[in-house]
């Protein structure tokens, strides 16, 4: 009574074809590039940075673990690395658990204000 039957227009529908399906998954093939850019890409480097720096570790080296806790190794193993914390202390730590490498040779920040 109140309702009258809708009908689609076929005057303006988008042409069927190859052309229309390229131009309808353009945007996702763009989204799918620009995720890889800006998300995957820089963990990738990331990631090989990290394992560079680990990989490097030597004895007498500061490292920064992921707690906040800074130590000096005294052995390094195939995936373990023994830290002294304190003196006497040494504890064993997972090699990919190091967070940060500061090298014996980097000047340490004073505690004094100028």
């Amino acid at each position: 009574m109140f309702a009258t039957p809708a009908y689609a227009q076929a005057a303006g529908a988008a042409p069927a074809g190859p052309q229309a399906m390229l131009i309808q998954f353009l945007p996702l093939v763009a989204l799918v590039v620009l995720f890889y850019f800006l998300l995957i890409r820089p963990q990738q480097t990331r990631m090989k940075q990290h394992q560079a720096l680990l990989a490097a570790i030597k004895r007498g080296d500061t490292v920064v673990l992921p707690s906040g806790v800074i130590g000096k190794v005294v052995r390094v193993e195939d995936k373990e690395v023994g830290v002294e914390i304190a003196t006497g202390v040494t504890v064993k730590v997972v090699k990919t658990m190091i967070s940060d490498v500061r090298t014996k040779g980097e000047p340490a920040p004073a505690n004094d204000k100028v």
